[in-house]
């Protein structure tokens, strides 16, 4: 007897006619319920069966009715479908591509427009075809070349390299007869660096090897392709080098790579872009009063957020700013500067408010900070003025030069050349206001880079990761520390010179820290990755490529500038706007080329007084030339503009392609170089300029005073200018030192921030852990002066040996 205790579909139907038909005893729940939905299922056309959803499943364990194969990789071999009802499994590629079968329905019947009983009349055909490669039967796909009698099933295709174009007939090549890329004789053997997955290719003809068709350097692998075309979709799949889509496309089809007709799986991501919808809440004010944090936004009372009208970056309270109503209009100090220096801000600036003034029962928060002079820059005025200008400060400078600036119109991306800086600052301009001007450009630009910074910083965790640092030998054994698998840029990084003794915990993630970060940023300046006098680019070692130390070194910088390293302050113009810009973008300067020989030959070609010198030059530097790409006759002495041009951009753009496609990637750690792009004149403050020298009024401001206890405040600005003005025996970088542990301010700020309290105490105390200095409170100035000097001489003494 066979019992059925729940049969569910009309197999357990034919199964129970069958044992009727058999003499089988049967016992069998609800049979009346099975005969109706099996007539009902029975009467339904088959392909309208078919095409319904819940009747598709993926089983990994079921085979592939044209190739055999029970795999489920969809990126080989598309997506696996069981049409369980048929007892029916198929790849969708072997499918695509079989040779007898045609989709003549539409998209919502049978399998993707397959037909059923189609499908079913292929698997028959293929059953009298033996695979050329496997030797089984089944062999569904064949070349197309005439007089090519090769069957294989998809699986054994792709393992024999067949191709397969995913286009128009969707034709099959064999190992034979497929198509292959034109290789140039003179094309350079070797290897590169594939763009996709930042490992090394050999630049040869096999079929695990794709060129790109619009771009001269670029190779891929063939497999990093597909992946890439899977995700990007038709719309984004593009060349990685130089972004062109059509002419890219259509060699990748050719070549059988397959881009499915869809959008990338970024844009179909729900909720994707949803931030971008945020609005900017946060008070901005020097001091907010309110309690719950500058964060809080409550509509419609005192403390509602008001955003800049200009720039809409910057908020504040209402009450914050002594605003009565929401109707009235408010700027940000940053745009309030800009708007008075160019003449259309004409509101009239905020009396400063003694300490017992109040304004409808609020402290007005808003006035603007006394004028604070600059420390003066070693060399003449004038040369320092015309190495500070900049397209980031033009703006700011053109109200206070001749009106001829108005006629200088520069690109975005091209350097201002030494001649139009002569132009741009005449002899009677008044140059302390310009280097004010430039001063508190650069130190705005700083201070929003540090706002930036802070919003990365979030992503840090507690979790530590401690690095063994040998001081000696700090490039490598950071490259050992970054390359650990257990390594983490989200953690909290501390640091142990292995080489030094008698290091507290504390110095272990103060000092350490920051002394860490300084060696390896003075290490990557004068390394071989980078080449120049001052301001670098970077230079093509092809054993740094093969070792992929260009992407160590950029996410080491991205890691420093989060964790509270020095910024690199040491990129050329050109360098940093190839990564913020594109170096498609970017026109590079003579003054980027470091090789001596290069730049000589450059000047001869540029200063060439005859169309005889000139054709006298290129032919002796003929091999030069071949290798640029740029050797062409030249007809008149007007083409050699051009020829320099081409001769720059291929020797400080093109040669380092890999590099700086590797640098970037290393840049793009914790988000910094996507936060570059989106600020690049801010950060061309920390990585195209190096910080000014500490001066007595960066080191006041940089320190809270606690409100509580400020009647020593005088002695400390005081004591501070005298260090400044060498009549100390310390320097303001050993006072940061003794508090914080570090010789510099970091480009993302001091965490916490600095403070200063007046103490009833005999001697200063540093916190390291706080960043808080303790000083005492003396009856005289020179009393303060002696104590501060012996506490910090002897404690900086004592850590140092």
């Amino acid at each position: 007897m066979l019992a059925f205790e729940s049969a569910v579909g009309w197999r357990g139907a034919v199964a129970a006619v069958r044992a009727v038909l058999c003499g089988t005893t049967l016992v069998l729940s609800g049979i009346g319920h099975l005969r109706d939905s099996w007539l009902a299922e029975l009467r339904q056309p088959e392909e309208l069966r078919m095409s319904k959803a819940n009747n598709f499943d993926v089983q990994s364990t079921k085979i592939c009715v044209l190739c055999g194969r029970t795999d489920d990789c969809p990126e080989k071999y598309g997506e696996k479908r069981t049409y369980v009802k048929y007892n029916l499994t198929v790849h969708y590629y072997c499918l695509l591509m079989s040779s007898g079968i045609w989709q003549r329905g539409e998209e919502d019947e049978g399998l993707n427009g397959f037909l059923i009983k189609d499908i079913r009349k292929e698997v028959k055909r293929a059953a009298k075809l033996k695979c050329n490669v496997c030797r089984k039967k089944g062999a569904s796909i064949g070349c197309v070349t005439p007089k090519c009698k090769r069957s294989y099933h998809f699986p054994c295709g792709l393992e024999r390299e067949c191709i397969f174009q995913f286009m128009e007939d969707f034709r099959s090549y064999c190992w034979e007869h497929r198509p292959v890329q034109e290789f140039m004789d003179k094309e350079p053997r070797g290897a590169s660096q594939c763009t996709i997955c930042l490992d090394l290719v050999e630049h040869l003809p096999v079929y695990t090897v794709l060129k790109s068709p619009c771009c001269k350097n670029a190779w891929f692998h063939r497999e990093c392709l597909q992946y890439q075309a899977l995700s990007a979709g038709i719309f984004f799949f593009r060349c990685t080098v130089c972004n062109n889509k059509d002419k890219f496309q259509k060699e990748m089809l050719r070549m059988g790579i397959h881009i499915p007709e869809r959008d990338a799986s970024w844009e179909l991501e729900e909720n994707a872009y949803q931030d971008l919808l945020h609005c900017y809440q946060h008070c901005d004010v020097k001091r907010c009063l309110c309690k719950k944090g500058r964060d809080y936004n409550e509509p419609d009372s005192k403390w509602e957020i008001k955003r800049c009208q200009y720039c809409g970056s910057r908020g504040t309270h209402l009450a914050c700013s002594s605003m009565k109503s929401w109707e009235q209009n408010w700027e940000c100090m940053e745009c309030r500067s800009i708007f008075a220096k160019s003449g259309q801000y004409s509101k009239q600036k905020k009396r400063a408010l003694a300490t017992s003034e109040k304004t409808n029962g609020t402290t007005c928060l808003l006035e603007e900070p006394p004028r604070k002079s600059p420390r003066k820059s070693s060399g003449s005025p004038r040369s320092f003025l015309l190495q500070c200008i900049t397209k980031d400060n033009m703006p700011e400078l053109v109200t206070l030069l001749t009106p001829r600036t108005a006629s200088i119109q520069q690109s975005d991306n091209v350097p201002i050349s030494s001649d139009v800086k002569e132009e741009l600052v005449p002899e009677n301009i008044q140059y302390e206001d310009i280097k004010f001007i430039i001063f508190l450009h650069l130190t705005q630009q700083r201070k929003e880079v540090s706002n930036i910074l802070k919003e990365l910083k979030v992503q840090v965790k507690t979790k530590a990761t401690r690095l063994n640092i040998n001081a000696e030998n700090c490039w490598s054994s950071a490259l050992k520390g970054f390359r650990q698998r257990i390594f983490s840029p989200t953690n909290t990084i501390e640091v142990n010179f292995s080489n030094c003794k008698n290091r507290s915990k504390t110095n272990a993630s103060a000092v350490s820290k920051h002394h860490f970060f300084q060696l390896l940023m003075l290490h990557l300046q004068n390394s071989s990755l980078f080449e120049g006098s001052s301001a670098k680019n970077l230079s093509f070692d092809f054993q740094a490529v093969k070792e992929n130390l260009y992407f160590e070194a950029g996410k080491m910088i991205a890691v420093s500038l989060v964790h509270g390293g020095p910024p690199p302050g040491f990129f050329s113009k050109t360098l940093f706007n190839c990564l913020v810009y594109g170096p498609e973008n970017v026109k590079p300067a003579l003054e980027d080329v470091a090789d001596v020989d290069v730049a000589q030959t450059i000047n001869m070609i540029k200063y060439a007084n005859s169309l005889s010198s000139l054709q006298s030059t290129l032919q002796d530097s003929c091999e030069f030339l071949t290798a640029a790409g740029c050797l062409r006759p030249v007809r008149a002495l007007c083409d050699r503009n051009m020829l320099v041009n081409d001769i720059l951009i291929y020797h400080v753009i093109k040669r380092i392609t890999l590099p700086l496609e590797s640098f970037r990637q290393g840049l793009k750690t914790l988000g910094v170089l996507e936060k570059m792009q989106m600020h690049p004149h801010v950060f061309s403050s920390i990585f195209c300029h190096k910080p000014e020298r500490l001066s007595a009024e960066t080191v006041y401001d940089l320190f809270t005073i606690d409100s509580s206890s400020d009647e020593g405040a005088d002695f400390w600005m005081g004591y501070l200018q005298d260090v400044e003005s060498g009549d100390s025996l310390v320097t303001l970088e050993d006072i940061l030192l003794f508090v914080t542990g570090s010789y510099y301010i970091p480009s993302v700020g001091f965490d916490p921030e600095p403070t200063v309290k007046f103490l009833c105490i005999r001697y200063p105390i540093g916190n390291r852990l706080l960043n808080c200095l303790e000083l005492p409170i003396t009856k005289t100035y020179q009393q303060f002066k002696n104590k501060m000097e012996l506490t910090i001489r002897n404690t900086l003494r004592v850590e140092r040996e």
